[in-house]
């Protein structure tokens, strides 16, 4: 099972609200995952949905605050998931009409109706039922990627004006979503994991903001380890070139000049690097008497390989 279903499963599972929030969480999934249909003069609408957590809902929904007894048919699908597709139909005669307009579906005005395809701003003015209305157009059309690979989720619409909308309501909650189109859709997308947490508190999905933390947490973990590994990765790399840079020189010296030439401090450290070309510049520091500190170390090897640069310059005017 996907984390997407796994979250929507649970939220499925938050039917006690009070008829405020019933008619909120209604009206999205109406909107995001509904169609109207005319049969004659009837009027009828269905929503559709592969997931059959979703339309049990609904149809509890209907029944306990709408007094509506929905008819709920199910077919196989013709994809090659071959997933069961739940419709719940309302018609006319269970007062689908009544309940469009409660849900801010259809409005009425001269006895002229027309469809709104924006959020009405009086319904979701409270927060509780701000927060039932994201959860709505989150069970009818939204998705969230596997948290292991990316952090994603996205609200899946058909309007600008209803992403608009969704995507304020959404940010009224402190949070940073966005709006793209994508073909004939348009998606609400949100792509921190934090925000994503967010929103899973406010849709009431705790269990799952629970398991989402606990890889972030995991993902952070593996993050860290392995910067501190290229870390040391790369300062070892660093320290074996160093090494190998600075033998080549002391070797080119003595070969060239002998090491006796140098001055007495230069020729200690060479002579130790020499027989130590593993040792790091502070553990050779601490072999010298007296003990000398890194950067002095470091100062000494400079100072031998600009002599062997002097002497490689030599080699090239000859």
């Amino acid at each position: 099972m996907s984390f997407s279903s796994k979250v929507k499963r649970e939220v499925c599972r938050c039917a006690e609200m009070s008829y405020d929030e019933a008619l909120c969480e209604l009206s999205a999934i109406m909107k995001v995952s509904g169609t109207l249909a005319f049969s004659g003069r009837k009027l009828s609408f269905r929503i559709t949905t592969e997931n059959p957590a979703l339309a049990r809902l609904v149809f509890l929904l209907l029944k306990d605050h709408f007094d509506i007894h929905s008819k709920l048919m199910v077919k196989k699908s013709n994809s090659l998931k071959k997933n069961n597709i739940y419709m719940v139909l309302i018609t006319e005669d269970m007062g689908v009409k009544k309940l469009l307009e409660a849900t801010g579906i259809l409005k009425v005005i001269d006895g002229i109706i027309s469809l709104d395809y924006t959020i009405d701003q009086e319904m979701v003015k409270d927060d509780a039922n701000a927060k039932a209305y994201i959860r709505g157009s989150f069970l009818g059309g939204a998705s969230i990627s596997n948290p292991e690979k990316t952090y994603h989720l996205e609200f899946v619409t058909h309007r600008e004006e209803y992403a608009q909308d969704l995507c304020k309501l959404i940010n009224r909650f402190g949070l940073s979503s966005k709006v793209i189109q994508r073909k004939s859709s348009y998606i609400v997308y949100i792509k921190e994991g934090e925000q994503i947490v967010d929103l899973l508190n406010i849709i009431g999905a705790h269990t799952s903001l629970l398991e989402l933390e606990n890889i972030r947490i995991m993902k952070e973990m593996r993050n860290n380890v392995n910067r501190l590994v290229n870390c040391e990765t790369a300062n070892l790399s660093k320290t074996v070139n160093a090494a190998v840079r600075q033998v080549e020189s002391i070797k080119l010296i003595q070969k060239e000049l002998g090491l006796g030439r140098l001055p007495d401090n230069l020729r200690e450290i060479a002579e130790l690097r020499m027989m130590y070309p593993d040792e790091s510049l502070k553990e050779l520091g601490e072999m010298l008497v007296p003990p000398v500190g890194k950067s002095g170390v470091n100062h000494r090897l400079r100072k031998i390989e600009k002599i062997a640069n002097e002497i490689r310059s030599e080699q090239k005017l000859k």
